[in-house]
Formats: structure tokens, sequence, C-alpha cells
């Protein structure tokens, strides 16, 4: 193992099988039942609980720790579901130390929230290992609705619309439903492959045909899809990369963070996924973190995240970035990337200092050059491929409150829409507010 430790560029099997499965065990181990009756107990109930307005969904937190409390974890995963029917994943991913826990009145007085984010977990995994599904189908409307994407916004849609009894088809352009739950979160986050059983779960509901490999702009169109259902929902979410701009860009080693991490979660076996000895990883977000701390995970000896602003300018929080640091992998602030190394293959990536300068950011003189075999980038997404006629807005899909887009009948949301944080406890929250519209118009029309 040591040798493989050792060896330069970008190989497979750095790490023995043992090792890997102790690496991507999950992030935060389930309760067990006693362990959640006593986690429940430290919650105080509030009335005016701050914790449900940090919510993006809203969901009733004290009410459903008080049923964990009381021993009905059925009751509180319904609870949870009736506003996130996601809440397995979110439960999971949701960054609940800027959310709910982080304005946890346990938290303001003591330093340590509710661990809400465990104890909800703790609901839905006792329900969903009941095989319970606590919706019912109303009866048909004889309305059908297109969904474009099964990602968390495209799959809270369809459930919220199917149980209203219309009928819906969701296109998906990738070969399974999921979205960013199944392609885009760290496998530390979502193990025994969660996501796919949470949305056969959700499927349950009846009324939700999943057509896969069915990309917009390729097998179907906007047009067609107008044409031949009675309301559309766009959640196809940002397909698209934003490149460094930077000569060398497309040497050998060089990728999207995006596409590593995918890769990783649709692996069957982790020995076979090649990581470089020195990995460099450049951005500020959720997703250089994830690709950093994985990359260490998968056996590279140094990991490098290079981000061009100041800490607190980060788009990972606080504990993602602590988590980093406690992996191995080394955060440079005020770095930005000025030029790729190599000669055929990545060698290295070269840096200028950043510092603020009258509120704007300047790239200085000094520059220095980090040694890297492999080079991920995580410097944001874009929107690719627009339908005509839609109007844009920062890049996406323009949307009211609602989600309703500048075409009459036409819906948007999750990161592909204008309107929230790319969360996906935000993309589950339009995609059901979505659905509440489109049910109004479909039923008064």
């Amino acid at each position: 193992m040591a040798a493989k430790q050792l060896a330069e560029g970008v190989v497979a099997g750095r790490l023995d099988p043992s090792a890997l499965s102790d690496n991507f065990q999950d992030l935060h181990p389930a309760f067990e039942r006693h362990e959640a009756a006593v986690a429940a107990d430290r919650c105080y109930f509030c009335h005016d609980a701050p914790c449900m307005t940090a919510c993006p969904t809203s969901i009733d937190i004290p009410l459903f720790i008080r049923q964990i409390a009381t021993g009905t974890e059925e009751a509180a995963a319904k609870t949870i579901l009736e506003q996130n029917i996601l809440g397995g994943m979110c439960a999971r991913v949701c960054p609940t130390e800027t959310l709910c826990e982080e304005v946890c009145v346990r938290e303001t007085a003591e330093g340590k929230p509710v661990e809400i984010g465990r104890l909800q977990r703790h609901a839905t995994d006792t329900l969903m290992a009941k095989g319970i599904h606590p919706f019912s189908r109303a009866g048909n409307t004889g309305k059908k609705v297109a969904v474009v994407g099964a990602g968390p916004a495209g799959l809270a849609c369809a459930h919220r619309l199917a149980m209203y009894g219309h009928d819906v088809v969701v296109f998906e352009a990738r070969k399974k439903g999921g979205g960013l739950n199944e392609f885009g979160i760290a496998a530390y986050k979502s193990t025994n492959d969660f996501a796919q059983a949470e949305v056969d779960w959700l499927m349950q509901i009846g009324g939700i045909e999943l057509r896969a490999g069915m990309a917009l702009g390729e097998a179907i169109s906007l047009e067609d899809l107008r044409n031949d259902f009675d309301a559309v929902f766009l959640g196809m979410g940002l397909g698209g990369v934003n490149a460094l701009g930077l000569d060398g860009e497309d040497k050998d080693g060089v990728r999207a963070a995006v596409d590593f991490i995918s890769d990783l979660r649709q692996a069957s076996d982790m020995e076979t996924l090649p990581i470089g000895r020195r990995v460099v990883v450049i951005g500020g977000g959720m997703t250089a973190v994830d690709a950093g701390v994985q990359a260490k995970l998968l056996g590279a000896e140094e990991v490098t995240i290079a981000y061009r602003r100041g800490k607190e300018a980060m788009a990972a929080s606080e504990f993602e970035q602590d988590l980093a640091a406690q992996k191995g992998v080394r955060i440079i602030h005020n770095a930005q990337p000025v030029g790729v190394e190599g000669n055929g293959a990545l060698s290295g990536v070269r840096f200028a200092y950043t510092e603020t300068q009258n509120g704007k950011l300047v790239a200085l003189d000094e520059t220095f050059t980090l040694a890297a075999d492999q080079l991920f980038t995580a410097i944001g997404q874009t929107l690719s491929g627009a339908p005509e006629g839609l109007e844009l807005e920062r890049g996406k899909i323009k949307v009211d409150e609602v989600g309703r887009s500048s075409i009459s009948g036409v819906w948007a949301g999750g990161d592909c829409g204008s309107g929230g944080d790319d969360l996906t406890v935000t993309a589950v929250a339009e995609g059901r507010d979505a659905a509440e519209d489109i049910h109004t118009a479909l039923t008064q029309a």
C-alpha cells in the first residue's frame, strides 16, 4: 500500500478496500432510539421557534421533536414530510449549522444546539425502514403535468402534484433520477445508496412516470411539452460549469469537481477510482470542500483548496471548512489562479496573492506555484441549453415567488431558477410551492 500511496501521477488504488471503507463511513451516524430520546429531551419546544423560521421548508421542528420524545417517530416523520418530502436526504446534507441549528435557543444559551438534523433523520429513516408512505393520492383530475429534471425540485413538485391527483411525467437527462442528491453529494454524507431508496419511496405515491435519458433540447423540447401537457415545471438544475479562463486548463489531470464527485458517487468499487498524489481544488463552496475531502479520503497525499477571497467570504460553512481541515486538507485563502503548468499533463498551478482594495478584489504581483498532478475546478455552475423565449435573470430562469416563468404555463425552480440559495432544501421548497400554484391554476381553469 505504501508504494501505491507514493506513486506519482493520477493512479487508482492508493488505499486498500478496508481503508476506503473506513474513510467513507457515514459522516453523522444514525441515532439509536434511546439516543434520539435523549437528544429530543433537550428541545425547549419554543412557541415561536426560530428554527422553524430558519428552515426553508418551514418544518414544524418543535412538533416533530416532541413526537420523537413521546415515541411516535412515524407521526414525527409525517410532520416533516408534509413540508419536505425529501426530508430524509435533507437531514443528511442540509447545512443545519447555518440554518435551524444556528438559531436554536440551546445554541444561543449553551453553544450546543439540539441536533435537529440527526433527529429528523431518525424520524424519516424509521418510517422508511417500515416501508410506509404516509400520503395517499387523490382522485384523478384528468390533468397532465411535465416535470423536467428528477432532482430535488422536480421530485418535490411531482410528488405534490401526484398527491393532488394529477398525472405527472418526469423527464430526466441522466440514466436515473435523484439529481444532485444522487450525483452531486459527497459519498460520506449519503451512504448505502440512500438517494435511490428515497426516490423509490417517493414514487410509491403513484401517478408519476419517470423517463430517463430524456434531455431538454435533445429528446424533448419545451414547445412539445407545452403542447402535450397542461403545465410544465422546469427543474433541470445547472448542467454547465464555469471555466477558469486560463491557458492550459485543458491539460490531462484537470477536470470539473462536479464530474469527479459524480464518478465517485456512481462507482461500484472506489479502489478503481484514479486520484492524484498532489491534488489542488479551486473554489470556496460546498462542492470544493466535498471534492477536496474525498480526494484525501481516496488516498491523495497532499490536498489543497485555494480560494481567491478570505475565509469569511467562503460559501462553504465553517463546519465544512473545519471538516476539511480535520481530514488533512489545507485551505489557502486570497489566492487566485493565474496559470496552469505542465507539458501535456498537469504539473502545477500558479497563483497570485489577492487583497481587497477600495471594495474590489485585486491580484498582487507576488505569485506562488503549487505542485499538482490533479486539479479540480469548483468555481460555479451555469444554466445550459435554456429554451428560447424564457426570460433569464443573472444567468438563471427568471421566476416569481411561486415559480412562474415568463412563459405562460411554465414554472421553474431549484438551481436553474432565480429564486433562492442553491441548496437541496431550498430546491424542495421551490418545487413544492410551484406545485401548489400549478394545482391552483389547473383546478381553477
